[in-house]
């Protein structure tokens, strides 16, 4: 009797396609990092195991407690047992030594060391288990319904599960998010104590525009790849699953790309805007044109006082506005952070006929960069804390901010 119940479990898993050792499903999809459009997906929520693609969601958190003052780039924290224990990819530190976060970040977007991992997670969380609820927290914050989180790392979890739309997701919150932290999947190489390791996105090197972000592999997850590439003004980030190797899943995620940059361009209407707008609404139509487009038009735009939702609505504030604001994203151009505002008013009707800001500094963490912070006043602290919270129902991200004479 107990060998037919064998068989018949045995059975099922193969007409199935579950096998007890979790058989990697291939999944994959390719969109618009500007607009999250889908230009190509497979199988794209069908739910797997992320591997080291999990380190992603660690980063981002470590970025968000940088933001908030939680941690700083210089700040050296400790090694412990259970981190000196966790499996390869390690960088192989003792328990009670320590390593500074920026040297953490190196070896978790370039070595994909799961010691390290273990490490921010409970310099963060506490623990590594209460790090993994915050990271499914913020996932579910972001959009990522399929997602769950049970490591730091990405080692062998059953519950650990994700799938291609929520990796792209993330991939573009961290672009809008923590633009001035994206260099940090783009390094080739990371050297600490005197030993140079190489990154494991061997295809940054063979694809031109890209320029990161993360790889992933066990046994039961296959060769995963998040990857982001640019050329002229598009931005398009793919992400494969279940890659058979690391050659063939790059192979594939070269032609994902192409494919991506050939629906983006050709799906881009060719627009016309005047510099010198006389009447109270925007345009209503986009004028087509052949074979030139106007140079600097969506400059014209970009600078305009008014935010195009409909009619003037949303004015931009004086330089000296003080008050409570929702701050709806940081970006590392104008125009995306503009954009921003006029979703979140679009999306939650009592946002309409608010003013706001675009404030702009200098990132002091990359020479050159320039950031662009979206903020829309609000006026009193509760109401800008109920604001955030109906963004957050739309799958908008917030923060609460005070804005004053020193406001960045």
């Amino acid at each position: 009797m107990f060998r037919y119940s064998v068989a018949f479990i045995f059975f099922v898993f193969t007409v199935l396609g579950k096998s007890p050792d979790g058989e990697a499903k291939y999944a994959s999809i390719v969109v618009d990092a500007k607009t999250g459009r889908v230009l190509y997906s497979v199988n794209s929520n069908t739910k797997n195991y992320p591997a080291s693609l999990t380190k992603i969601m660690t980063l981002f958190i470590t970025f968000d407690a940088i933001k908030s003052g939680f941690l700083s780039l210089r700040q050296r924290l400790p090694v412990s047992r259970i981190a000196e224990s966790r499996s390869p990819s390690r960088l192989g530190l003792r328990r009670g030594d320590t390593i500074s976060v920026e040297n953490a970040i190196g070896a978790l977007a370039t070595k994909s060391a799961n010691d390290i991992a273990t490490v921010l997670a409970e310099s963060i969380g506490g623990t590594e288990r209460k790090f993994a609820r915050i990271m499914t927290r913020r996932a579910r914050a972001l959009g990522m319904k399929n997602t769950t989180f049970r490591n730091a790392s990405g080692l062998p979890n059953r519950g650990q599960l994700s799938s291609a739309k929520d990796m792209a997701i993330l991939a573009r919150a961290l672009l809008n998010h923590h633009p001035d932290m994206y260099h940090y999947f783009s390094k080739k190489t990371f050297t600490y104590n005197g030993l140079t390791y190489r990154t494991h996105n061997k295809l940054m090197s063979r694809y031109a525009g890209m320029d990161g972000i993360k790889t992933g592999y066990i046994r039961a997850s296959g060769f995963n790849l998040v990857a982001s590439a640019k050329r002229a003004q598009n931005r398009v980030i793919g992400v494969v699953f279940g890659g058979k190797t690391p050659r063939s899943r790059d192979r594939h995620m070269k032609r994902l790309l192409d494919k991506g940059f050939r629906v983006l361009i050709s799906t881009q209407p060719v627009t016309v805007a005047s510099k010198r707008i006389t009447s109270r609404k925007f345009p209503t139509k986009q004028t087509k044109v052949s074979p030139r487009p106007v140079k600097h038009a969506s400059r014209s735009i970009a600078r305009h006082k008014a935010v195009k939702y409909q009619q003037y609505t949303i004015k931009r504030a004086a330089k000296n506005t003080r008050g409570w604001a929702v701050q709806v994203g940081a970006y590392n151009r104008y125009t995306p952070a503009r954009r921003a505002i006029e979703r979140a008013a679009k999306v939650v009707p009592s946002l309409i006929g608010r003013k706001y800001r675009i404030l702009q500094h200098k990132s002091k963490l990359r020479r050159g960069l320039r950031i662009f912070k979206a903020r829309l006043i609000i006026g009193s602290k509760s109401t800008a804390r109920n604001s955030c919270r109906a963004l957050k129902r739309r799958k908008i991200d917030c923060m609460v901010v005070w804005m004053g004479p020193k406001s960045q």
